[in-house]
């Protein structure tokens, strides 16, 4: 990193000669031999309340995909590209993100070797937030990104040569559906459906049919309804799927008989599983969390800012520690689990899944699948005054959003860029 213009300017090198981040605190001047240009006012978050990013997965392939192009064109072949951010700290964390990220994704930077490229002097980003209403005592940082990031595309979770950004595009939409692979293939996270689809006070309500060709197109076989009963689950299981109910209170954390109960679903599950609460945020984000951790060691920080970047807003409040005091206990359980499929006797049908987990962290109480059963009653204290949670509040923030266009070209893929993904 080296200060340019008598404190005007911080530049860090990310290509020698090629690519450079700079914090600026004027607008720069144009020059014959270097390109400038800003993502500040093009990739935005769109927030919920105080939180601010990181940026989603769609932005992040754009960026690489506008920085590709950058590299490759004709034009600027002897120019030194600048992407530039401005004083403002909010802006200045997402932007270190993106290219932070095109770092570990395209130049196979290690996390730490990424972070240290942008960290210089007294320096200092500004940590990620949640999306909960009031204040904040959790935090994620650039490197609990870049750490998420790494280990997504070790695991296969990310791939940006079959990523599909038209469809993320649409379907995140609240209109749309509200839904975001979390795990692709494997975990789709979406908001709740309602008996029939309307627009109400303010947001989209979806019914399960809005859904089921989706699912079915993409080998989903399971749902699990973390939130109140909001339509008849008969919907999901007349149409072939599995249905699951564990309910627990909008933004409380789940019991450990849910945790294992959420897990033992999903791994007997055949094909992929489809998550929801009110708005697909709170506890949607907190179980599919669970399952990651145990079935790949990240971290609680690490697999927080993976789901956030697939889907904003999600994991909220008390929500994040809880992450954190099941990290150790999970990553047990994930560890005794591998080594139980690990056994001759499991040979290749390692698959049932739910047998391995008796003796693990001395969990003895089992959760009640409600399969084939009445739908149960309703929780009470899923409400709160005149009936609005923090469910609710977050599904009308999303639905009242405005569509933006952005200056990037939808057709711009990754593959036109010819770089190979490390």
């Amino acid at each position: 990193m080296s200060r340019e213009g008598a404190g005007a300017a911080l530049v860090a090198e990310v290509i020698k000669d090629r690519l450079c981040f700079a914090i600026l605190y004027s607008r720069p001047k144009s020059a014959s031999n270097v390109h400038y240009f800003s993502i500040d006012n093009e990739l935005e978050y769109e927030n919920f309340y105080a939180d601010f990013g990181p940026l989603n997965l769609a932005m992040v392939y754009r960026y690489c995909c506008k920085i590709n192009k950058k590299l490759k064109s004709i034009t600027m072949l002897r120019k030194k590209i600048v992407h530039f951010t401005s004083s403002d700290q909010r802006k200045q964390a997402n932007a270190a993100f993106l290219i932070g990220c095109y770092m570990v994704i395209y130049l196979g930077r290690a996390p730490e070797e990424a972070y240290r490229v942008l960290i210089f002097g007294d320096t200092a980003y500004v940590p990620f937030r949640d999306a909960a209403y009031g204040s904040c005592n959790f935090y994620i940082t650039l490197l609990d990104c870049f750490h998420a990031v790494k280990k997504a595309m070790q695991y296969g979770f990310l791939n940006f040569n079959s990523f599909n950004l038209d469809e993320y595009e649409h379907y995140e939409k609240a209109e749309n559906g509200d839904l975001n692979w979390i795990i692709p293939d494997r975990f789709i996270a979406f908001c709740g459906p309602h008996s029939r689809s309307r627009l109400e006070s303010g947001y989209h309500q979806h019914s399960p049919d809005t859904y089921i060709q989706y699912f079915k197109n993409h080998n989903v076989t399971t749902i699990i309804r973390l939130n109140k009963r909001m339509y008849d689950a008969k919907r999901f299981t007349d149409a072939g799927f599995d249905h699951h109910d564990l309910f627990f209170a909008d933004g409380s954390t789940p019991t450990d008989a849910i945790v294992k109960e959420f897990l033992d679903i999903c791994e007997n599950a055949e094909g992929a599983i489809a998550v929801h609460c009110k708005a697909g945020l709170g506890r949607t984000g907190t179980l599919i969390a669970c399952y990651i951790m145990k079935h790949y060691r990240m971290t609680a920080a690490e697999t927080i800012a993976w789901v956030r970047i697939c889907r904003p807003g999600s994991v909220i409040g008390p929500q994040q520690q809880f992450l954190v005091m099941k990290q150790t206990s999970l990553w047990l359980e994930g560890d005794y689990f591998r080594q139980k499929l690990r056994r001759p006797e499991n040979g290749q049908h390692g698959a049932a899944f739910s047998k391995l987990l008796s003796g693990v962290d001395d969990i003895s109480i089992n959760g009640v699948k409600n399969q084939g059963q009445q739908e149960p009653e309703p929780y009470s204290d899923d409400d709160e005054i005149h009936g609005v949670t923090q469910g609710d509040r977050l599904r009308a923030l999303k639905s009242r959003r405005q569509s933006k266009t952005n200056a990037i070209p939808l057709t711009l893929s990754i593959s036109r860029t010819k770089t190979v993904l490390r």
